[in-house]
């Protein structure tokens, strides 16, 4: 595979990798914003009350959409042993963007972040060595 390819897959993976962690965040902040929903709710008043939120929840799954176009081009390039485990590093992210950023409000535990070492070394295993196989 030539070099310049692998490069394209890469950051083609790297921007879907990107993408669905900003989703997963948006999505997360959104639905924390949002409260339960009754059919009586469903007003004008409601959908302007809590429109950021909204917002954030489309641009959210917006993420996602774009996510899955950027995963479609890593998937003509890269191996699919080594594109599926840059997703992996989307839990990693996750978990560090939750644990930092003050409006998430989440607490770092111990066995989270050992979880979160554990993916990142996983994947560090897979992309250690050239792979020997063609896509």
């Amino acid at each position: 595979m030539k070099t310049n390819g692998l490069l394209k897959g890469y950051v083609w993976g790297s921007a879907s990798l990107l993408l669905v962690t900003l989703a997963q965040l948006l999505m997360k902040w959104g639905m924390v914003k949002i409260p339960p929903l009754s059919l009586s709710d469903i007003q004008i008043s409601w959908f302007l009350n809590h429109l950021t939120a909204l917002i954030a929840v489309g641009l959210g799954i917006t993420g996602y959409v774009l996510s899955m176009v950027c995963w479609y081009f890593t998937l003509r390039v890269l191996p699919l042993h080594r594109a599926y485990t840059l997703l992996s590093l989307s839990y990693a992210l996750v978990y560090l963007a939750a644990v930092t950023l003050p409006w998430f409000n989440e607490d770092v535990h111990l066995l989270k972040t050992c979880g979160g070492v554990l993916v990142l070394f996983g994947v560090w295993l897979i992309h250690s060595k050239p792979s020997q196989q063609a896509h």
